[in-house]
């Protein structure tokens, strides 16, 4: 009988990490981190909050039946339900979002955006896949060392234990 492997533990541990694969990792990371405050300039400039744009783009990004509910904006922003709450009534205030009872089910209330949110959502989102464009060569070396360590099968596949 063979043993459970504990979680966060190396799978197949037919070798260790490769610097390269380090590398690609820290350089992954640092180029998170520069996009992210990359983003949040961009949304300040705008008089956004990144959370707030973080906020838009989850609404306007989203797909279903019907439009995003305030419980799925928290569970896509993983944030707590009455963060979210405030969040969006701060939006309303702008006048950069709306709730509107659903269609399908009235005590659900869902959220659209208007015009002038749409607008500003498209002004960072421009901006933001630019940046990102710029970091491709980033991804890409971070693919590869993917490919060689699933090659290998080297990566672990446990997701993480939820708090």
């Amino acid at each position: 009988m063979t043993a459970a492997v504990p979680p966060g533990s190396h799978r197949n541990p037919r070798r260790k990490l490769k610097t390269e694969e380090y590398q690609a990792l820290g350089a992954f990371r640092q180029a998170l981190r520069e996009f992210l405050a990359f983003s949040g300039a961009g949304s300040r400039a705008l008089g956004l909050s990144p959370q707030q744009h973080q906020a838009l783009l989850a609404v306007r990004a989203h797909v279903g039946v019907e439009p995003m509910s305030i419980g799925e904006l928290a569970d896509c922003l993983l944030i707590k339900n009455h963060s979210a709450v405030g969040l969006v009534a701060r939006l309303v205030e702008r006048g950069l979002m709306v709730r509107t009872p659903s269609t399908f089910d009235r005590r659900r209330v869902v959220l659209s955006l208007t015009p002038d949110a749409v607008e500003q959502l498209e002004t960072i989102s421009r901006s933001n896949l630019g940046e990102l464009n710029r970091a491709s060569d980033i991804f890409r070396e971070l693919m590869g060392a993917l490919r060689h360590l699933d090659a290998d099968g080297l990566l672990d596949r446990t997701p993480p234990a939820k708090d």
